[in-house]
């Protein structure tokens, strides 16, 4: 294994470093990292570091070859084959560790190109499909994040992430391809210059129909979910979303736009299970019991990342993009009745 540099996503900012190796590399052991830390090899913009050193949004993680028990896990994908997945492309057979040089490359850099709502010469932003995670994880070999090496520029640089969706959301996913536009694009996050519109179905109609949600949130211990915590507890994090109801069908089920102030992991999705109104067909946060799932609607998680407006890197106006529904989502939108193109009622919310 290569040393690696990993950028800090935005909602990771204010994770313990130790954390942060826990989410990436499950089966890095504590010690071993703190003997990594403690001996340079592992810091963050060039500096040493502690392992309770909490990060920011678009910093680098120097990540050394770990070797041992976390090289063996991640080496014992390489020969299984990867089936078509999220993409419908890729091939059965084709090993996730070969990629460049080889017609996997050539097919993964077309599926990559597919996904384009938007590119310049610094920017791109992608529609992400569901089920096709943005970075990889134990078990996980086919992400946003490898299928970018197909991309590299005849200087050796490859397209960055500045932000992150999660695996089964869907919609805008946006890609620096300079280093230049990674850091301004990350500042840009911090400051919150950033407007991110989220559509989501729930079950039955939240009161107030248009409201605030404000909570600490943290890491579920043991979990790969994140629970509402109390203000001053370790590692939990301020969370602000606004939300809306745009339709509803019946008391059934609701359409909402959120926009998310801040940018915390699983905060949409642990927010509206706070309220009540979890979003239909997630697995960790729906928690409505006897509740049945409406015929026609498929039970997959019903989020999707409609807008981005954020400053151009170069300070050329705005990129202003948005994404279509995807399959699952117009066909339960088309059994409910809901009509996508009217007008989202919260993109001025305010900033809390």
């Amino acid at each position: 294994m290569a040393v690696e540099l990993k950028t800090v996503a935005e909602d990771e900012t204010g994770m313990r470093l130790d954390r942060w190796f826990k989410l990436h590399y499950p089966d890095l052991s504590f010690g071993h990292l703190q003997k990594l830390a403690r001996t340079g090899q592992v810091r963050v913009d060039g500096g040493r570091i502690k392992t309770s050193t909490r990060l920011e949004s678009g910093q680098s993680v120097r990540i050394p070859p770990l070797g041992g028990e976390v090289e063996s896990n991640a080496s014992a994908g390489k020969g299984a084959a990867v089936g078509a997945g999220a993409s419908g492309k890729g091939g059965a057979g084709q090993a996730p560790g070969m990629l460049r040089g080889s017609r996997g490359e050539s097919e993964d850099l077309a599926f990559l190109r597919s996904l384009i709502l938007y590119e310049d010469k610094d920017v791109m932003v992608l529609n992400k499909p569901f089920g096709l995670a943005v970075q990889g994880g134990s078990g996980t070999y086919r992400h946003v994040d490898k299928l970018l090496e197909t991309m590299r520029d005849k200087d050796g640089q490859r397209p960055r992430l500045v932000h992150r969706i999660d695996k089964d959301t869907c919609g805008c996913l946006l890609i620096a391809k300079t280093r230049l536009a990674a850091s301004t694009l990350a500042k840009s996050f911090r400051s919150r210059a950033a407007r991110k519109v989220y559509w989501a179905v729930v079950p039955h109609v939240p009161k107030p129909r248009q409201g605030r949600i404000s909570t600490y949130l943290a890491r579920d211990e043991g979990e790969e979910r994140m629970r509402v915590a109390r203000h001053g507890e370790d590692d939990a994090s301020h969370a602000i979303t606004y939300y809306a109801v745009v339709d509803q069908a019946a008391q059934k089920m609701s359409w909402l736009s959120l926009k998310p102030v801040t940018g915390r992991t699983h905060q949409l999705r642990a927010h509206l299970a706070h309220i009540g109104h979890p979003i239909l067909g997630d697995p960790k946060y729906f928690n409505i019991e006897n509740w049945e799932l409406p015929g026609g609607l498929q039970n997959k998680l019903h989020l999707l990342a409609r807008r981005i407006v954020i400053p151009h890197p170069r300070g050329e106006g705005m990129i202003d993009v948005s994404a279509p529904l995807p399959p699952h989502m117009a066909q339960s939108f088309a059994v409910l009745g809901f009509d996508a193109s009217q007008y989202d009622p919260i993109l001025e919310a305010p900033e809390g």
